[in-house]
């Protein structure tokens, strides 16, 4: 077990988890630092070196990026790299369709490249990559970023430096990396335009990088080291077994999940490895059900495109306050969405009325496409009445899509209510964040999961790299005894900070905590009702607190890791609201989502730690009253 980590160990901008080269997090310690980065703060910006991926373009990416801006662009073009033509070109279609509707046409043009060194001793198979370069005026990038961010199809840290690995020394003028990449053989770089137009250039990453951290540089040494030595990770080649081992794992149809018997790999992946019918909650679901994504993002954006390809053109439906990129994702794609923001028993009533005028403005016409749901929400935990919204679903043929990240697998069933189940694999799944996923399930008891199934099976390309893969898998072997962990860790917690709360019925003449949103404290009947028996509550949790002025100085005075993501092993924490809607602050709190709210992910850390930690950050908060 760890213990909790002072924040004076965080520097601002650093990688969380430290001295890792592709952490998934930063360290943003303070109230003010969140704000500052929001506000694009020079001394924020400048002091950041990592970033949550789809957020911030991790260093790696961003040389590569310059690399293929210097050797392909025109006139002050930018770029951003995908690791395949069709989702280029789905970039490239984005770019356009907005910037026409914001009345500002532009022109993007594609090129491929394919990186493929000379006198390689390996196959072309493992040794070449393709690149698919998205090339566009440098104004056009705020545009460019939205598909980024929103999808999570952009290529990974790792993905960047397997091409960098390949490709010669420096070219003139790159920038410097914060991990050097060594001299490799020539290569040889066929391209073809899909499309040439001309552009202004500017940089699209800024003018210059942070300089290499040495302590970074040993890290990456050492943990290089240590796979090798203890043999814990595979080698890029069987990045295929250890993709059969998630969706085996995802499925819940292994028979044994003891990795212990074959340490020198994921045997769970073997063709021959036994397997037995899913515990999921519908025997019949299989590996052959469950797709894998390069982000949790990814997998949404992929659902919704299967709802559009698949069905008839209509609305969907976002039920609860989700993630803010879901949201975006189905408002930006498609015919766009209803938005039922607080997810309650009460707003059903709504949906069913928001439906009949749908019908009877056209009855011929499929009144919604899919409901979109998590399960409970992010950050308010709330969970909705699932049984409800699967029979409003039958009742108006419909899909239901739903978002298990938090509720996680091993705590919650919710596939046997579902047509489509997505979550993101970076979170709890991994729990190291060091490695970013995203997976998708069919329900094969569903009315629908034949022609779902086929779209599927016509569309479906797996860009995941082999090797984030193949982290996935060994951080993946343990999750669901980490989890219980995590779970008792949080229930302690929470029941510590809810005794001090308004809420909780606290004696406090001035309490600092107004409400602890907890699943077994928030519509804990609809939890429940999908909750399995020896499943616990999750690893996750917010406050809201009785003044902006104690929201701070809790925030500030929390010894744990501070920056954006949950779900990791250790304990993290984040002014959620600040970070998600800072620019609708006032519509977020329409919804009970308050500019003070902090989210909480727990960790793997000590229990007396840990609430020692949390005592020490509501002493500060209950002063600042």
């Amino acid at each position: 077990m760890t213990t909790p980590i002072s924040t004076s160990n965080h520097t601002l901008g650093c990688a969380v988890p430290p001295f890792t080269p592709h952490a998934i997090s930063v360290s943003l310690p303070t109230w003010a630092d969140n704000v500052g980065y929001e506000q694009g703060e020079k001394r924020v910006v400048d002091a950041m070196v990592s970033g949550y991926p789809r957020f911030f373009i991790h260093l790696s990416i961003q040389k590569l990026a310059r690399m293929c801006e210097q050797k392909f662009g025109v006139h002050n073009e930018s770029c951003l790299l995908y690791p395949s033509k069709k989702i280029a070109d789905r970039c490239r279609a984005f770019i356009l369709e907005r910037a026409s509707l914001e009345g500002t046409p532009t022109h993007v043009r594609l090129v491929q490249y394919r990186i493929c060194p000379e006198d390689s001793p390996l196959p072309s198979s493992q040794s070449t990559v393709e690149l698919h370069i998205v090339l566009f005026p440098t104004e056009a990038f705020p545009l460019a970023k939205q598909f980024w961010q929103h999808t999570g199809l952009g290529i990974s840290s790792r993905l960047a430096d397997y091409c960098l690995s390949l490709l010669p020394a420096e070219l003139p003028n790159s920038p410097v990396l914060s991990s050097p990449t060594p001299p490799r053989a020539p290569f040889k770089a066929p391209n073809k335009h899909y499309s040439i137009k001309h552009a202004p250039r500017s940089p699209s990453f800024g003018s210059a990088l942070p300089s290499p951290n040495p302590q970074d540089v040993l890290s990456k040494d050492l943990s290089i080291y240590l796979e090798e030595r203890y043999g814990r990770n595979l080698p890029v080649s069987a990045g295929s077994s250890a993709k059969r081992a998630l969706r085996r794992r995802i499925a819940g149809v292994l028979v044994r999940d003891n990795w212990e018997d074959c340490p020198q790999g994921p045997c769970t992946g073997a063709h021959d490895f036994e397997v037995g019918p899913s515990h999921r909650g519908v025997k019949e679901v299989t590996e052959d059900d469950v797709y894998l994504f390069s982000t949790g993002m990814s997998a949404i954006w992929t659902a919704h495109q299967l709802v559009l390809g698949a069905r008839p053109p209509a609305k969907s439906v976002c039920f609860g306050f989700s993630y803010t990129d879901t949201l975006k994702v189905l408002k930006k794609w498609g015919p766009g969405c209803h938005f039922l923001g607080h997810g309650l028993d009460s707003d059903i009533n709504t949906l069913e009325t928001i439906i009949e005028q749908e019908l009877s403005a056209n009855p011929s016409s499929q009144p919604i496409a899919a409901l979109f749901t998590e399960f409970p929400s992010n950050p308010l935990l709330r969970s909705a009445n699932i049984s409800l919204l699967r029979a409003v679903a039958d009742k108006y043929d419909c899909l239901l899509v739903i978002d298990e990240t938090i509720g996680n697998f091993v705590n919650v069933d919710v596939v046997q209510h579902a047509d489509i189940v997505v979550s993101s694999l970076s979170k709890i799944f991994s729990g190291d964040a060091n490695a970013m996923g995203g997976s998708l399930i069919l329900n094969p008891q569903r009315r629908h999961y034949a022609t779902l199934k086929a779209y599927m099976s016509a569309t479906y390309e797996d860009t995941y790299f082999d090797e984030d893969a193949i982290f996935m898998e060994r951080n993946s072997r343990n999750f669901a005894r980490r989890i219980r962990i995590i779970d008792e860790n949080t229930l302690a917690v929470c029941e510590y900070l809810r005794s001090r709360s308004i809420s909780g019925g606290t004696s406090l003449p001035s309490p600092a905590i107004k409400e602890v949103f907890y699943p077994k404290y928030i519509t804990p009947e609809n939890y429940l009702s999908c909750k399995l028996p020896e499943g616990g509550y999750g690893g996750l949790f917010a406050l809201t607190f009785t003044s902006l002025a104690a929201s701070q100085a809790f925030f500030d005075n929390m010894p744990f890791s501070k920056g954006p993501s949950l779900g990791t092993n250790f304990t993290l924490a984040c002014p959620y609201t600040i970070l998600a809607h800072y620019l609708e602050l006032g519509w977020a709190a329409e919804y009970g989502v308050e500019e003070g709210l902090v989210r909480i992910s727990v960790g793997l850390e000590e229990r007396e730690g840990l609430l020692e930690g949390f005592k020490v950050a509501l002493t500060a908060a209950e002063a600042a009253m």
